[in-house]
């Protein structure tokens, strides 16, 4: 069969209430927004309520060039919603409603054949915390693609059944340290330090690419059996929502362009250095900008 160069993102959509106001948001579309500014073709797979916050979430995704041909509406559910607390050091915590629009999409036959026939599939463990939407993915999971896991744990949602069987479906692997100290507990990997967890998880679960985000102090890919590390970019971060998710957009568009080691982490670092200095998981930006970050790094 033959695939589309273009990336499938299935999960939430949701409004992020952040002290300054409403912005729409949810993993997977900042992901599919960040591919779609990067050059590749992306579209979001979720569920929105038919309700007002549904309405605009539609005109505003609309609005930023995003296909909407696979966002399902409908049902009694609310389109999603969640608070954000945002500490003193710019890292957020999440409350969100539930049910929502989102535990709900459906697995449809077109759906189904969009997804086989593209070149992979991001997902994370939060759109599955539903039987509906966990059983559409699991299905969409069996697909002869990329599957991309955005881990995503947001407790108290995070469920190690759920996690796990996510991780023995992945090709590629994004998450944060915290994240896979959470692995190591829950699944006793091997190792103490971050690269030896990550080795233990690649050979665990047969995943040939793990990359783990270190915040403030870069990130470590393991790629091909070899671990590679790149330090962030020195900027003053506005607010880091969405910068991981800009972060695995570069990372994807860098495998499509056959970048490796730390040539993918230069790009992928770029472009969550340059989302955490603006405010909004989605700002405007270009491709020009990230290579010039790349450019003045000289690292």
């Amino acid at each position: 069969m033959k695939h589309e160069a273009r990336i499938v993102c299935i999960g939430e959509i949701l409004w992020d209430a952040l002290p300054g106001g409403l912005y729409l948001g949810g993993a997977p579309l900042n992901v599919c927004y960040h591919l779609n500014r990067m050059g590749l073709k992306s579209n979001i797979c979720s569920k929105i309520g038919d309700d007002r916050l549904g309405k605009e979430a539609l005109r505003k995704i609309a609005h930023k060039e995003i296909p909407v041909e696979h966002i399902q509406q409908g049902g009694r559910e609310e389109t999603g919603f969640v608070k954000v607390a945002v500490s003193s050091d710019g890292e957020p915590s999440y409350d969100f409603i539930e049910p929502a629009a989102w535990d709900f999409i459906a697995l449809t036959p077109s759906l189904r054949t969009f997804v086989q026939n593209s070149w992979g599939m991001v997902y994370g463990t939060l759109a599955q915390r539903n039987e509906q939407s966990r059983h559409t993915i699991r299905q969409l999971l069996d697909s002869d693609i990329r599957k991309i896991l955005d881990l995503n744990l947001r407790p108290p949602y995070a469920d190690p059944g759920n996690v796990e069987y996510s991780l023995r479906k992945a090709d590629i692997i994004k998450m944060n340290e915290d994240e896979l100290f959470q692995l190591k507990e829950w699944f006793a990997l091997p190792g103490t330090d971050t690269a030896q967890l990550m080795e233990g998880i690649a050979s665990q679960y047969k995943v040939p690419l793990i990359c783990v985000t270190r915040g403030a102090r870069g990130a470590v890919l393991l790629q091909g059996g070899r671990c590679y590390d790149h330090p962030a970019y020195q900027a003053k971060a506005k607010d880091s929502v969405g910068a991981g998710d800009a972060f695995l957009a570069a990372m994807i568009q860098g495998i499509q362009h056959q970048r490796e080691g730390r040539e993918l982490l230069k790009y992928a670092n770029a472009a969550g250095s340059l989302v955490a200095q603006r405010d909004g998981a989605m700002p405007e930006y270009n491709i020009g900008e990230l290579q010039a970050i790349v450019d003045a790094g000289n690292h």
